[in-house]
């Protein structure tokens, strides 16, 4: 029997939205997957040619990238800051619908105007994407690379700017930040290793079919 593939699955926010798509495609996870207070990282599925590991979501990729894992979930705001050619993202899940964007405290915000911006301080997880966007304009960003707390970066002085996920807004707001540029819209995305996908077409192409009709009945529901 051919070793099973792994799927890395993101800690985190998608996680929740994923797992009923794993449901539809035929995949359910052991018992203990759902248990919160478990420190497993690896676990069996119903089929015994798929087990799953749970990781950080910068981390998919790179379990993805390096063959470690064969397939993956993780959201395109990764793809993008890591953008690595050994990744091939044949599905968008529809799920874990954020964005991108640019934020600075709102009294900043009121009497600032981006099309003036020629240097750039920003506090972000997604240095080579701020770079990437910021350069496109002709401005030269200094990133500092922080993993999270972003928004506190700008009230203790780190950073006037930041570059985050954005969703409802809502933490913004309660830091006194106001989004002043949009980069991208984000949404999750079911990753293959590419030498896994020729190698292992007789696993891979059925699970990617299989996503794909999972996403198509939610769409429909």
């Amino acid at each position: 029997m051919s070793q099973p593939l792994i799927i890395a699955v993101p800690k985190g926010r998608i996680l929740a939205e994923v797992m009923p798509l794993f449901a539809r495609a035929g995949i359910h996870p052991e018992p203990a997957f759902s248990d919160e207070a478990s420190r497993a990282l690896r676990f069996a599925t119903d089929r015994a040619d798929i087990g799953l590991i749970r990781v950080r979501a910068f981390d998919v990729a790179t379990f993805v990238a390096h063959g470690a894992a064969q397939i993956g979930v993780v959201g395109s705001d990764v793809l993008m800051e890591f953008d690595y050619s050994e990744l091939y993202a044949p599905v968008d899940l529809d799920i874990g619908h954020c964005r991108l964007s640019v934020a600075e405290p709102a009294d900043m915000a009121a009497k600032d105007d981006p099309r003036s911006w020629s240097h750039v301080r920003v506090a972000t997880k997604y240095p080579n994407v701020t770079r990437r966007h910021f350069e496109a304009r002709g401005v030269q960003a200094e990133c500092v690379k922080l993993n999270g707390a972003m928004e506190i970066a700008p009230v203790l002085g780190l950073s006037n700017r930041i570059v985050d996920l954005v969703s409802s807004g809502r933490t913004l707001a309660e830091n006194g930040l106001v989004e002043v540029e949009r980069i991208a819209d984000v949404s999750a995305r079911l990753i293959v290793n590419r030498a896994a996908f020729k190698t292992r077409a007789a696993q891979v192409l059925p699970l990617i079919e299989a996503f794909r009709a999972a996403v198509e009945r939610k769409s429909a529901a």
